[in-house]
């Protein structure tokens, strides 16, 4: 069957259109979800690029629905599609861990045991004595990438499993001591200065 001829055939209408539109859908929604975290995270070269496929997609998948107006499986498809696209673009940047964290962790006894594990595994750590509502701790704070945080967190507990642990994101970083790896491919989402 000739591409032309399947356009106005009820299974384009009933099956191929709607896979079509969700799709589309999810794809469209994935990169507008990845862009405004990339924004969020401060890169922001590539936001742009992610908007302009975001909008083209979802101007050919509307104009494919508004032309379809007899196929209400078209609609949920959209719909669907919206909603399955959040949770892909979600999935996409958990798996990329594009970002900084700062883990702070409050030891109520000897943190000596901590200090040395996270510097052995080349994260840098400060420590300060400090007063609780229970007594003498010790804080110790460390900036860590997205993708070393379940790392740290592990030393943490195998450490101290009682240990009460806040993580929160960090906008910028100057400077720092992190864990040293060998890259085999270079990093497309890494800034370049100049």
């Amino acid at each position: 069957m000739p591409l032309e001829q399947l356009f106005g055939t009820e299974l384009y209408t009933w099956v191929v259109l709607p896979l079509l539109v969700f799709g589309a859908r999810v794809l469209d929604v994935s990169l507008g979800t990845l862009r405004i975290i990339f924004i969020a995270r401060g890169r922001r070269r590539l936001a742009p690029l992610l908007g302009f496929f975001e909008v083209l997609i979802w101007i050919v998948v509307v104009s494919q629905v508004m032309q379809n107006l007899h196929s209400p499986l078209a609609f949920i498809a959209y719909a669907a599609g919206f909603a399955t696209g959040n949770y892909v673009g979600m999935w996409i940047e958990d798996k990329l861990a594009i970002g900084t964290l700062i883990v702070r962790v409050i030891v109520p006894h000897e943190a000596d045991q901590l200090l040395s594990r996270l510097s052995a595994a080349g994260y840098g750590v400060t420590s300060v004595d400090a007063h609780g509502s229970t007594g003498q701790v010790t804080l110790i704070y460390t900036v860590v990438k997205r993708k070393d945080l379940h790392a740290v967190m592990t030393i943490i507990q195998d450490t101290h499993p009682k240990a009460f642990t806040s993580v929160e994101e960090v906008r910028s970083t100057h400077e720092g001591i992190f864990p040293a790896r060998a890259r085999r491919f270079p990093d497309p989402l890494a800034r370049r200065k100049g």
